[in-house]
């Protein structure tokens, strides 16, 4: 085994945990799986018993493992990718929708989440682990302490649920943290709103907290009807998802 504290790798070795994140996957929307960092398989060997061997996708960003990986579990040597899915696209692969599943990597947390807003109309589930922190923070509803940015944007596209916390004994090495499992399936009501308009209030909003949102958001260019609408009387944490989405719809006349 190999690591790379470059790639903040932690191992999975808790076949128990292993096959519980698994059996999490709905499979109501898609029938093919891309998994994120395999690592020496784990999750994968659970992912084969699901799946028609076509049918399944490794991203590993380690050469090494890439290899290992081709060794192990032959049957898929030729959909297993020396990919970083930062800078992956679904379409490379002629993918149309899949349910996107992994052990992600810490550090990168928050730009896996936007890339799955950003590719979302192919991923309509995505079981993931996260560190504890960051799945409280996805899960988290408005008048809570860790409900932010990450909350609003990421329950704006998908419906969350918190699934079970991880202890960090079951990972080589042992991380400092716990973790938390994740299922999000992807929102069918059509939102009707820009995204980009959508990201910016919502990001400029939490920049100031303790502000109300008038104040917060007075220097963005809109109308003058936008700063009339009543929810910009109340500081950001008061603001339901639902109601940033409103807002947004107001702003994008």
């Amino acid at each position: 085994m190999f690591f790379n504290k470059k790639l903040c790798q932690y191992f999975l070795h808790d076949k128990n945990i292993a096959k519980k994140i698994v059996n999490s996957i709905s499979f109501k929307e898609s029938k093919t799986i891309v998994e994120i960092g395999p690592g020496m398989g784990i999750l994968t060997q659970y992912l084969l018993l699901l799946l028609n061997n076509k049918n399944l996708f490794l991203l590993e960003i380690d050469k090494k493992y890439v290899e290992y990986l081709k060794i192990k579990y032959p049957i898929i040597k030729n959909n297993i990718f020396n990919k970083n899915f930062l800078i992956w696209n679904p379409k490379d692969f002629f993918l149309d929708s899949f349910t996107l599943i992994g052990n992600f990597p810490y550090k990168i947390s928050s730009q896996i989440l936007f890339n799955i807003i950003k590719y979302r109309e192919y991923i309509p589930e995505c079981i993931g682990m996260f560190q504890k922190e960051v799945a409280d923070r996805i899960t988290s509803k408005h008048m809570n302490k860790s409900y932010g940015k990450l909350s609003v944007i990421m329950q704006a596209f998908y419906k969350i649920e918190y699934l079970f916390t991880v202890n960090n004994t079951v990972f080589i090495p042992k991380p400092r943290v716990k973790s938390a499992v994740v299922r999000m399936l992807k929102r069918k009501d059509n939102l009707l709103i820009k995204e980009d308009i959508f990201i910016k209030i919502v990001k400029t909003a939490f920049l100031y907290r303790r502000k109300k949102l008038y104040n917060s958001l007075k220097k963005l260019s809109f109308s003058s009807e936008f700063y009339k609408n009543p929810l910009l009387k109340k500081r950001v944490e008061q603001l339901s998802v639902n109601d940033f989405i409103l807002l947004t719809k107001y702003a994008s006349f």
